[in-house]
């Protein structure tokens, strides 16, 4: 396992900040008073240990399949419907939407291997992440990559009432491969996909996914 570089100034920030709390406790508020002192320490440490283990990245089998389609995120499956995608495509498409706690690995993963050929980042709200107008209103990117065969993959990070930042690292006629990083949600949230209505779907609602691992769907060959 390592850590994102996304959390190195949130760890240090937090890690300073919790050791100066616990020093001025320590000779000021509670020298004479173990107890407290020890209590202080152990909730600073549980919740440094929170802070760290939003960034963890760790080590897995990545799973490869030109056909397949790979889960973007860890969470969990709450959306499979199929819907009017308004904005690149215009026509009906499968939607599958994964649920992003804050205890889940927030890397975001390409699910498909090919191109960028859509890319926009939209301000907007903070809805909870399961709001139906979230994945419209709030905070949001929206990527859309083409494989070798033609086949178009919208993908969509979504921002939530506490995850208030999201990160991306693709653009408009980048290649980018299966299984690589294209982004990061700071404390969870909700990642979208848009798959072409002919897509052998192989999750259900209520499954939980492995960003990188679980296979969301088939296209066909």
């Amino acid at each position: 396992m390592r850590l994102h570089r996304e959390g190195f100034t949130i760890m240090l920030t937090t890690g300073l900040v919790l050791l100066a709390l616990n020093l001025f406790a320590y000779y000021y508020l509670f020298s004479d008073n173990s107890t407290a002192i020890l209590l202080l320490a152990i909730i600073s440490l549980i919740l440094f240990v929170l802070i760290v283990q939003f960034f963890r990245i760790p080590n897995r089998l990545l799973t490869t399949g030109e056909t397949q389609v790979i889960a973007p995120a860890d969470g969990k499956v709450v959306v499979i419907e199929e819907t009017t995608e308004g904005e690149y495509f215009n026509d009906q498409r499968r939607q599958v939407s994964i649920f992003m706690s804050p205890l889940n690995v927030h890397v975001n993963r390409n699910p498909i291997t090919g191109t960028v050929r859509y890319f926009k980042y939209f301000p907007g709200k903070y809805l909870v992440a399961w709001h139906p107008k979230s994945s419209t209103e709030n905070e949001r990117t929206t990527v859309v990559v083409e494989a070798a065969n033609g086949t178009k993959v919208l993908f969509r990070q979504i921002a939530g009432a506490v995850a208030r930042r999201i990160i991306w690292y693709v653009k408009e006629g980048q290649p980018v491969k299966q299984g690589e990083e294209f982004g990061f949600i700071k404390f969870g949230s909700r990642v979208d996909l848009f798959l072409p209505l002919n897509a052998e779907i192989k999750v259900n609602i209520g499954d939980v996914t492995k960003g990188g691992v679980t296979v969301i769907a088939e296209l066909p060959s």
